[in-house]
């Protein structure tokens, strides 16, 4: 009996000290990570902070590195995210209630659950091909922002989908039947104290799939995205009073030029990046390390407000 305590007193010990030398090599590992990741975000951000200026954001991009800007690139990159965001947010919280609280649980439910799953590691040239046949040709909405926007929809879906999906059930049950027993509806039950409690979840969701939807450059080259573009779309809006654009026949509003700004060219930060830095100026190079800031600043500011959002719900709801 003794020597089988002390057999497994050793195996203890032995597997203490993996699982401590483990801790170490994923605690070293995240470090030269993190490391390494500051260098080169410290890099590009000493490269490029000479050329960030008010000229730099509202200049448009020129054959000049001295005159280049980024005006077209962000005014772009914001008005495509703004397309991802309306289109794949309301598609994926909204699929992900389904799937989670009204969908049975049968085969079918499984196929489903398994192809969303499976999608979220697409690689991101094969939403593009399906942009291109889909929406260029098929729907007709030619290599505009609209198409960019649902391109970028499609590739983010899927992690809006499953996050949502894991947020609702992260939910206790005792929740939902403290509702039902003071005669709340599903919906009811659903809208008032499963999605605010689950808010805070599903927007760091969100903002994950964003965060992947700004950088993207193939599915955008792929649909026709522009590396020179040296004008702005129509703006949505008059610039005299009372700046909505209204038809002869008023009261009612002129959607066609409301919406005119879905249907121009576009271009993005990372296609604007890739054609300096494939430029064999080093001045263009200070240009694309300059845009990389502002791109990076771009998304620590989406997920500033997300964490925000996130701190505000979190500290207003209470299970």
């Amino acid at each position: 009996m003794s020597d089988n305590l002390k057999e497994i007193r050793t195996n203890i010990k032995r597997r203490q000290l993996i699982n401590k030398i483990f801790a170490i090599i994923a605690l070293l590992t995240i470090f030269v990570a993190l490391i390494i990741l500051l260098g080169l975000t410290l890099q590009l951000i000493i490269q490029g902070a000479p050329r960030l200026s008010v000229e730099f954001l509202t200049s448009f991009p020129s054959r000049k590195p001295e005159q280049a800007g980024i005006l077209s690139a962000w005014v772009g990159t914001s008005l495509v995210m703004l397309v991802t965001a309306l289109a794949a947010v309301p598609l994926g919280v909204a699929a992900g209630i389904y799937l989670e609280e009204y969908a049975r649980k049968n085969w079918i439910a499984d196929i489903i659950e398994i192809n969303v799953t499976n999608l979220a590691g697409v690689p991101s040239i094969v939403y593009g091909l399906l942009a291109l046949g889909l929406f260029v040709y098929q729907f007709k909405l030619g290599e505009s922002i609209q198409t960019a926007g649902l391109t970028l929809a499609l590739l983010i879906l899927p992690i809006v989908i499953v996050t949502t999906r894991e947020a609702i059930r992260a939910i206790p049950n005792s929740l939902r039947e403290a509702a039902y027993a003071l005669g709340a509806t599903k919906w009811q039950t659903i809208w008032d104290h499963v999605l605010p409690s689950a808010f805070g979840t599903i927007l760091t969701g969100i903002i994950v799939g964003l965060s992947r939807a700004i950088g993207e450059t193939a599915p955008v080259i792929t649909i026709g995205a522009l590396t020179f573009i040296a004008f702005l779309p129509d703006s949505p809006f008059n610039a005299e009073f009372p700046f909505i654009p209204f038809t002869s026949n008023f009261p009612w509003i002129n959607f066609e030029q409301l919406f005119a700004w879905l249907r121009a060219p576009f271009t993005l930060m990372p296609i604007q990046m890739f054609n300096w830095v494939s430029r064999p100026n080093p001045e263009f190079q200070l240009n694309a390390a300059a845009a990389g800031t502002v791109l990076l600043i771009m998304t620590l500011m989406m997920n500033g407000i997300a964490i925000y959002l996130r701190f505000l719900f979190r500290r207003g709801v209470k299970w």
